[in-house]
């Protein structure tokens, strides 16, 4: 099928590994040009895409970034934010910088994210936005901050969903399950801890194994596309129907 995204352009934070790299390469192949935003130059260098380099809990930065991006691209069609990650643990395991933290690289950044990309949208007569959540956004999990701060997510994209489909820019949101790539905590977790991971596979995925990268990616790719064109402002999982809850008692602290 085609999704009639060639010769459109993206950007994408958090997008020089994991889930974010995913995104980008299955875009490209599709005939998208794509700009990564990522904190590493390094990081940044070997993804093989082109890229710049930001904080995302800057808002100005991030918005420096989307511009610069625009600019090289010649506009902006497509917005993944996809920047993210967890501070502390718990609420009672979590200062109060934890917490502030993680809704600044989470929900905060999304927001500005999707505020910096709207002039560039309307300038191409629209646009589509995703905001990569998470299954923890509305299953319970084990870390408070990180959980809130994914349904905070959840929930912005279907409020941007409705403020700017008038502007026939559409906002969804994405919410992976435990994702398997190399390099990430669950692969840490399979090679280090091999009798409780198989446990928690076979326990928690009906499948009894985890997603893949390309698997959220090519769903991240549908959305994004005019082929969704009647998805906005929804929540969509990619989780291989996992039992999220029982996921805080397996993973270890330490991937």
């Amino acid at each position: 099928m085609d999704l009639g995204l060639a010769g459109r352009t993206a950007f994408i934070t958090g997008g020089s590994g994991g889930i974010g790299l995913a995104i980008g390469l299955a875009l490209q192949k599709e005939g998208v040009e794509v700009t990564v935003c990522g904190r590493d130059p390094e990081r940044l260098k070997e993804c093989g895409l082109p890229g710049v380099q930001a904080d995302v809990t800057d808002p100005d930065a991030l918005g420096r970034a989307v511009d610069e991006a625009a600019e090289r691209m010649g506009g902006l069609d497509l917005l993944v934010a996809n920047a993210g990650g967890a501070h502390g643990g718990g609420l009672l395991d979590s200062t109060p910088e934890d917490w502030l933290r993680t809704y600044q690289v989470n929900v905060l950044h999304a927001a500005h994210a999707v505020r910096a990309a709207v002039p560039h949208f309307e300038g191409r007569g629209g646009g589509s936005a995703l905001v990569v959540a998470s299954i923890t956004g509305w299953k319970p999990g084990p870390k408070s901050s990180y959980a809130s701060a994914k349904a905070a997510e959840i929930h912005l994209a279907a409020t941007l969903g409705q403020e700017l489909g008038p502007r026939n820019i559409r906002v969804n949101a994405l919410s992976p399950g435990s994702v398997m790539f190399e390099g990430g905590g669950w692969a840490w977790f399979r090679d280090n801890r091999p009798d409780q991971f198989e446990a928690f596979a076979r326990d928690d995925f009906p499948a009894g194994r985890l997603v893949d990268l390309q698997e959220v990616a090519d769903v991240a790719c549908f959305l994004l596309s005019p082929r969704a064109g009647g998805v906005n402002g929804a929540n969509i999982c990619v989780d291989g129907a996992q039992d999220h809850p029982s996921a805080g008692r397996f993973f270890p602290s330490g991937a």
